[in-house]
């Protein structure tokens, strides 16, 4: 029992004795902060092969850039040769350079030589405002012995690498090396090399551009004892005690500014970011940029964006957001990530989508008629009609008005739902907001995004004829971060490769600029799917155009959003992208998805499937879809009577005589306007006069004012209410049409339908009569200026 006690004593000795060993122990396992350097760094960002593209700046004012992990093997030998000789030897602290220098020191009776080794200084480094004590240098001591535990030697040095300064507000080797001669640290010569291993030590002494026999003394010693050390031969001794030295710092790389911009605004900043960017294309996209602002400068024009994406990866190979020959015109805006009225841009999107949902057939007649819904009012851009225009031409010419008609087919917010899915973000109010203006650039939509869509698309096609299968991830926003991953995908293949390839059929038929006119002519220009745009107010100029390898994306006009005459996508957008794309590797055009291609027999006159009254039909390759299309609508059967000059029917001819005949038929409007421009078009003849009877086709039409139509009238400058001109149409030249607004007459028209009157502000409703009381009825509202 006695001997138990005093058991239980001795252990607890040995326990209270142990504790402030332990105690100790945690304090030094904890001894070092974490991170071991708290400071700001520039924001750095180099391309695909880690190139540096461009870097802004620390927060703290300093040029500081991240840790690569990466000390040149140059800049080691000559900064261990010149500072720590025995650092891959010695546990921190070098036990000889101290007894060295304590001899030296009290030899001298004044401090003639220091021991500090590598890792003590990245200690002292890391410890920033620290007096230079004894105390001081005993603490640093002690630090470098628990960061030696901690780190592996390659470590410390690429810490003291990155953290030494040289001279000014430059910090780390790879900020000295751009900043003072204008290349990377692998490239540094030997004499570069020595000159930059010497400056730490007296960063405030030695500043290049002063001091500089100093300096060039300081270098040259270390050179000597670089070659006393067999590092460098006697020639590379020679070449490099006559390199000269730097004079001012040199200015970093600008390229990719807006790019680095944005990565800041993402939340990188004070890191080094690897892009997707290839600094060749970079460069010459700029370039091109710049060169075409320059040119268009005079009608002042001041602003351009571009951006290059590869189809297959999604990634951004330029990314230009604007032009930098100039700062005084808000150049620093990247309008790459800018929200922007898209122009035309949009309706290769809605005809992809009718293709896909089985709305049209490629060839399609859709209207080109006057058309005004709650005061929109859309206009081609040559102001004229065409009556009706096949999908894929009116798609080719950028008219406007078929396009309106084919969303109103189609729904808006079917088309919005339709955006979102294929990677739009910008389109965030409910469709009704928009209306039927969004396809006419009644939106904003970002460069990066309407680039990245097409390519989205492109790579479906691609994908599927080349692969065999649809893949969900087909469809993602471009990248511009090498090795992402953090891409979101929207997992649905969104569309079927058969109507992508249909679309870029078609966009491959726009006409291109002058200078590119008969690229057909020549084998080594590609084929290029592309489309213009140019918004209200001539103030966005757009060009986008996509090959099997490459999307490009242009933006010409002012950041301020003023407009100017000639700002076009195909006056100044469109040339730009065609040089752009002159620049960039060829490539063959796309397969044929024929796996999603079906035959139908489609009316030649209507482009539709053909119905059982079609006189002219033929095979064509449609979508798989197509088969959700209806049949032509626009072919009936009619009766005539022997002279085929006027319709009949059997109650007033004898079914002898009745010639029954199928005719392509237009509505009336529709009409009007189709004959003009097709000549073959023959209108259907009128009834006898004996033959009236219930079956019927509409003969007349009104064509001003439309359904609902909100008209705005501005009264003279005598007070008198201002006129609106109303128009019908009729098939028959010398038809006698009755007008009647609210239920009273108002007169009678003949052969020219248009009448004109001055309404009062409030809600009408206009009918029109022929002789056969046959009537065409619609409301529309008066409002004032």
């Amino acid at each position: 029992m006695l001997s138990m006690k005093i058991n239980l004593k001795k252990n607890k000795k040995l326990f209270l004795a142990g504790i402030p060993l332990l105690l100790f122990f945690l304090w030094f396992y904890f001894l070092l902060p974490k991170p071991l350097f708290d400071v700001p760094y520039s924001t750095v960002i180099e391309d695909a092969d880690g190139e540096l593209l461009s870097a802004i700046i620390a927060k703290d004012g300093q040029w500081r850039f991240p840790a690569d992990g990466k000390v040149p093997a140059n800049f080691e030998k000559c900064i261990l040769t010149f500072e720590d000789s025995r650092f891959y030897y010695h546990p921190g602290i070098d036990f000889l350079a101290v007894a060295r220098a304590f001899y030296q020191n009290i030899k001298h009776r004044r401090i003639k030589s220091g021991a500090s080794t590598i890792t003590m200084q990245v200690i002292r480094l890391s410890r920033q405002g620290k007096k230079r004590t004894f105390f001081e240098k005993f603490i640093e001591a002690f630090l470098a012995i628990r960061i030696e535990l901690a780190y592996s030697k390659e470590d410390i040095l690429m810490y003291y690498a990155s953290h030494a300064p040289f001279g000014g507000n430059v910090v780390g080797i790879e900020a000295a090396s751009w900043r003072y001669y204008g290349v990377e640290p692998s490239k540094l010569t030997w004499g570069q090399s020595a000159t930059l291993a010497v400056l730490p030590n007296t960063p405030s002494l030695i500043y290049p551009g002063k001091n500089p026999e100093k300096l060039r003394n300081k270098r040259n010693r270390l050179l000597k004892k670089l070659l006393d050390k067999k590092h460098i031969t006697e020639k590379q001794y020679e070449l490099a005690i006559l390199e000269p030295l730097p004079s001012r710092p040199q200015m970093l790389p600008q390229h990719g500014q807006h790019l680095l911009t944005r990565c800041i605004n993402d939340g990188l900043e004070g890191h080094r970011i690897q892009s997707t960017l290839h600094k060749e294309k970079q460069i010459f996209v700029q370039d091109i940029v710049n060169k075409h602002v320059a040119l268009h400068s005079g009608n002042k024009i001041n602003n351009a964006a571009a951006i290059v994406i590869e189809v297959e990866t999604g990634n951004i190979m330029a990314y230009v957001g604007n032009s930098t020959n100039t700062r005084a015109h808000q150049n620093d805006v990247d309008i790459i990530n800018s929200r922007r009225s898209p122009g035309s841009t949009l309706k290769p999107l809605l005809y992809c989508a009718m293709l896909h949902n089985g709305a049209i057939l490629p060839n399609t007649l859709v209207p080109d008629i006057p058309m005004i819904i709650q005061g929109f009012n859309p206009q081609n851009y040559h102001r004229t009609y065409e009556g009706a225009v096949q999908a894929s031409n009116a798609l080719a010419r950028s008219l406007n008005v078929p396009a309106v008609y084919m969303l109103r087919e189609f729904g808006i917010e079917k088309f919005n739902f339709f955006l979102d899915r294929i990677g739009f973000t910008t389109f965030d109010r409910h469709a009704s907001h928009y209306g039927l203006s969004i396809i006419l650039g009644g939106a904003e939509v970002k460069l990066d995004e309407l680039a990245g869509v097409y390519a989205s698309l492109a790579r479906i096609l691609k994908n599927r004829t080349e692969k065999g299968t649809y893949n969900p991830k087909d469809i993602f926003a471009p990248n511009y971060i090498k090795n992402n991953k953090n891409i979101t995908y929207a997992n649905t293949s969104g569309v079927d490769a058969a109507s992508v390839w249909f679309t870029f059929q078609s966009m491959i038929e726009v006409t291109r600029p002058d200078r590119d006119m008969f690229w057909f002519h020549f084998s080594s220009t590609s084929p290029i799917a592309w489309k213009t745009g140019t918004s209200y107010g001539e103030r966005d100029a757009w060009a986008v155009g996509t090959t099997p390898k490459y999307v490009v994306g242009v933006w010409v006009g002012n950041a301020t959003g003023e407009g100017r005459p000639g700002l076009t996508g195909i006056n100044v957008a469109a040339p730009l992208m065609f040089e752009i794309f002159d620049f960039l590797p060829k490539s063959k055009w796309f397969d044929k998805p024929y796996e999603d291609i079906a035959v139908f027999e489609v009316c030649v006159n209507s482009g539709y499937k053909a119905s059982e009254y079609c006189n002219t039909t033929r095979l064509e390759e449609v979508p798989l879809f197509g088969y959700k299309t209806q049949t032509c609508p626009y072919h009936k059967q009619v009766h005539l009577d022997s002279t085929m000059k006027w319709r009949v029917h059997a109650n007033c001819e004898k079914a002898h005589h009745l010639v029954t005949k199928n005719m392509f038929v237009l509505p009336p409007v529709m009409e009007h306007y189709y004959k003009t421009k097709n000549l073959f078009y023959q209108s259907i003849p009128p009834y006898r006069e004996d033959c009236i009877g219930s079956e019927r086709i509409t003969d007349f039409d009104i064509i001003y004012p439309t359904q609902n139509a909100k008209i705005y009238i501005i009264d003279e400058q005598s007070g008198q209410k201002g006129e609106v001109l109303f128009k019908a149409v009729s098939r028959t030249n010398d038809a006698l049409l009755f007008w009647h607004l609210d239920g009273r007459f108002i007169t009678k028209t003949k052969g020219n339908h248009s009448i004109s009157i001055r309404p009062m502000q409030g809600k009408y409703q206009l009918s029109v009569f022929n002789e056969l009381g046959e009537h065409k009825t619609v409301n529309f509202e008066i409002l004032n200026k």
